[in-house]
């Protein structure tokens, strides 16, 4: 089984490999694998006259996606909860970067980043869902555990209004940071008959569970266009996301370099161009619990949020 996985991961990197040094303007980078850094991952690469957007920059895997992808040359919109904080991080980036205010709990700040971003009147090479919480305590939104509306309904809602700027670009690219943690979602996975939170554990993993199928989902609507949508495992990442539960990391946290090299890859490189629908760490297909790949309760989580965002989507 374990030599039938590793010769499986082998044939696909070798495929992908392939793909990218047929296409025109690649650089090939050095061999990638755990210890590379988002730099390494995005060596050579010219991303100028790209528009990406990056939520959470202000800390972590954020702002290190979005220094690397503005130090490639790309126009980088990154996303904080307020004026201030998303000024000093763009401020803080070698190339082009630019603020735009988003509380992904408040629905109505959605809106009125997406109106921002979309006044920019420019297409959406990726859009980067890298913003996310992690809570000690029982907290809600309209009566909605707050973690999946932070960590899957903002970002959906932030999808659904931008994704025709994300259609429109030469091969757009939506990249949603999910964990493996989703292995630890509660049993019979998302829990729509109580989303409120209060009857079950594992709210992060429940959340984690919600982007794996939430990108699964919009793949599948994509397909036949020239877009793309993904899922990213960064790791156990020393970032910024544990602020409300102590800061507790393992011993083996790898650095934001590091968490932030595959997310990278998969919005900005050539080899990552025919990747649709998948759920990747390491630049390599990652092990996922058998509910992230459940088609139907992916489709279903698509109805549901649409419902629930219903009152903030186009017309």
């Amino acid at each position: 089984m374990h030599f039938d996985q590793r010769r499986r991961r082998l044939l696909q990197a070798g495929a992908l490999a392939t793909l990218a040094t047929a296409l025109p303007g690649f650089a090939r980078t050095p061999n990638l694998d755990a210890t590379s850094t988002a730099e390494d991952a995005t060596a050579g690469l010219d991303l100028r006259g790209r528009t990406i957007v990056v939520t959470g920059c202000t800390s972590g895997i954020g702002q290190e996606t979005m220094r690397v992808l503005a130090l490639r040359g790309a126009h980088v919109l990154g996303t904080a909860r307020s004026q201030a904080s998303g000024d000093a991080a763009c401020a803080a980036v070698e190339g082009r970067a630019t603020p735009v205010v988003l509380d992904l709990a408040d629905f109505d700040s959605v809106v009125a980043a997406s109106d921002t971003i979309r006044a920019l009147d420019v297409s959406i090479d990726a859009l980067v869902c890298n913003a996310g919480v992690v809570l000690d305590d029982l907290e809600q939104v309209r009566g909605i555990e707050k973690t999946f509306v932070v960590n899957h309904l903002g970002h959906y809602l932030l999808v659904r209004r931008l994704l025709d700027r994300v259609t429109a670009a030469p091969q757009g690219r939506v990249v949603v940071l999910g964990s493996g943690d989703e292995r630890h979602a509660p049993p019979g996975g998302i829990q729509f008959d109580d989303l409120s939170g209060a009857g079950w554990d594992a709210r992060y993993a429940h959340s984690k569970l919600a982007n794996g199928l939430f990108s699964l989902e919009l793949s599948r609507r994509l397909a036949g266009t020239r877009a793309t949508s993904n899922c990213v495992s960064p790791g156990h990442t020393r970032s910024n996301i544990l602020r409300n539960v102590g800061n507790r990391y393992r011993d083996d946290a790898r650095s934001v370099q590091q968490g932030a090299a595959t997310p990278c890859w998969l919005a900005a490189s050539p080899a990552a161009s025919a990747i649709n629908g998948a759920f990747y760490r390491d630049f390599a297909p990652a092990p996922q619990s058998d509910a992230q790949r459940d088609t139907a309760m992916a489709a279903r989580l698509w109805d549901v949020s649409e419902t629930l965002v219903e009152a903030w989507l186009p017309g």
